[in-house]
């Protein structure tokens, strides 16, 4: 037989290792209406070039580990403001500021994460032999999101991010699969009422309809994830500065307005490099400076002719 440990005890433990929130949701609960909507959105192609969220475990959690019984969810609070700096309107064409998601302003969020949840992972299978316990930090199949709603973390919304009442939307998720059978907690409710703020806000219309989000229309996903050489131009003629993701659509959202508070994780305060650089020193990065600047940072994904295409692209600049 399984030791048992209570919800109770697992909150305390996970808030003692720095974590902001956390949860806990059952898979026995059925989410038929979570993987239906998944499959829809995929069956349209608004996953655009990012094959593996076709994966099956995604639909189903069993599949990546067949004894879950429940989901601890857990996240961090990443939110710094903006230090003072000259950052002028951006113009298309100028020798400007670019833009960098706050998601990579600091030490890369996946590092600081799973030092945390390795860590919890660790003391839960210690309080039982026959205890299992896998984490994941949007590092493997698992619909993060959908979990941290299901577990009272915060809700998803209208532009696909989760919001919680406590920190808005700049929050980090992980996920802890266990086979213990725990007290779980209630779903969390949506509060994105009538507001349409960031379907609004968004240059490039990549919110199709409330809550479904286009990733060929994302500007994120061509910063980050979109290979090319080139940039569609319907997206490079709209970017605003972006070099590295996008934050226009939390950016307008008045949950984040309102009740985003500064983090306490020291590993997310901003690098100096990445507030403010030029769109000019980016658009002529080299390899070697790409790799000192951006050492133990999420931006690595963004591969160094990736983000001087980029830059370029937001100069109006086309490498021929």
């Amino acid at each position: 037989m399984i030791s048992s440990i209570s919800s109770d005890r697992i909150k305390q433990k996970a808030r003692e290792l720095g974590f902001h929130k956390v949860g806990i949701a059952s898979v026995n609960e059925k989410a038929d209406t979570d993987a239906q909507r998944l499959q829809g959105w995929l069956d349209k192609g608004y996953q655009a070039d990012m094959a593996w969220m076709a994966n099956p475990k995604r639909q189903d959690i069993r599949l990546v580990m067949p004894d879950v019984q429940s989901v601890i969810c857990v996240a961090l609070n990443y939110y710094s403001p903006r230090p003072d700096s000259p950052n002028p309107p951006l113009v298309r064409g100028g020798d400007d500021y670019a833009k960098i998601s706050r998601y990579g302003w600091g030490r890369d969020y996946h590092k600081v994460m799973h030092k945390k949840l390795k860590e919890l992972a660790h003391w839960v299978r210690s309080q039982g032999e026959e205890i299992e316990a896998r984490y994941y930090a949007d590092t493997g199949p698992i619909q993060d999101k959908v979990w941290a709603q299901r577990a009272g973390i915060g809700w998803i919304a209208k532009n696909g991010n989760v919001i919680s009442r406590e920190y808005g939307s700049w929050v980090f998720l992980g996920e802890i699969l266990t086979n213990l059978e725990l007290e779980v907690d209630a779903p969390h409710t949506q509060h994105c009422g009538t507001c349409t703020r960031c379907i609004e806000a968004c240059p490039t219309e990549a919110i199709v309809e409330p809550f479904v989000v286009k990733a060929d229309r994302c500007i994120a996903y061509h910063t980050i994830e979109n290979r090319a050489e080139t940039l569609p131009e319907e997206i490079a003629s709209n970017l605003q500065g972006w070099v590295a993701g996008c934050d226009i659509c939390q950016d307008v959202c008045p949950w984040n307005q309102r009740f985003a508070q500064q983090t306490d994780v020291a590993e997310f305060e901003p690098y100096p490099e990445n507030i403010a650089p030029t769109l000019a020193e980016l658009a002529e990065i080299s390899d070697e400076e790409w790799n000192r600047r951006f050492t133990a940072s999420a931006l690595r994904r963004i591969k160094p002719e990736m983000l001087r295409r980029n830059a370029r692209a937001n100069q109006g600049k086309v490498d021929s």
